[in-house]
């Protein structure tokens, strides 16, 4: 369907079509949290992703079973502090972020790459400093990318409050968006993310 990731903003709510292989997908469709996924079906899904993703998207949509359906309670959490005594949480397990932000996997990984090393000098060397940091260090990174998940979603998903005033500003945010390189940058930075430091 597309090299990359497809953002669809509509009326109808929020989709995001998520290129995992040139043969697999992960698609999101807004819904209300408490849908079944038996409300669901495939055509449905197919459906909404073409009305939502308009008349360029649908025409290269391709419709296939799925795989695995479910509904996705959007939701963020942060552990804090990621250590308590010798036990020591990475991923899920220590933080949630929103799917907007495409972060998940992403801090998982950051996680364990500084945990790893950090296991490894206290087994190999006594030397706790790393895991002494680590809560600290990969906090900073996780609440980055929990107020860029937050910011994607409250940008990108319709809200059932029907608030006209909260509608105007999100509205705003995306023509700002459209214009300025700035933020455009900043989105990008953020996306991508930033290296882990020492």
């Amino acid at each position: 369907m597309a090299e990359e990731l497809i953002y669809a903003f509509s009326e109808r709510g929020f989709a995001l079509f998520s290129m995992r292989s040139p043969e697999i997908s992960r698609l999101y469709v807004q819904c209300a949290p408490d849908d079944p996924v038996e409300a669901w079906p495939d055509e449905r899904v197919f459906d909404e992703l073409a009305a939502r993703g308009g008349p360029e998207v649908a025409a290269r949509l391709e419709r296939a079973p799925s795989i695995e359906k479910s509904v996705t309670q959007m939701r963020s959490f942060v552990a804090e502090p990621m250590r308590h005594g010798r036990l020591v949480l990475a991923g899920d397990a220590a933080h949630i972020v929103p799917p907007t932000g495409a972060k998940g996997l992403n801090l998982a990984a950051s996680d364990v790459g500084l945990l790893a090393p950090a296991i490894v000098d206290f087994v190999r060397r006594g030397d706790p400093r790393g895991l002494d940091a680590y809560s600290e260090r990969a906090l900073a990174r996780i609440w980055r990318a929990e107020r860029f998940s937050w910011w994607m979603t409250s940008l990108l998903h319709k809200f059932p409050e029907g608030d006209p005033f909260r509608d105007r500003l999100q509205r705003a945010e995306l023509a700002y968006l459209l214009e300025s390189e700035a933020l455009q940058a900043s989105l990008a930075e953020n996306y991508v993310g930033r290296a882990i430091s020492g």
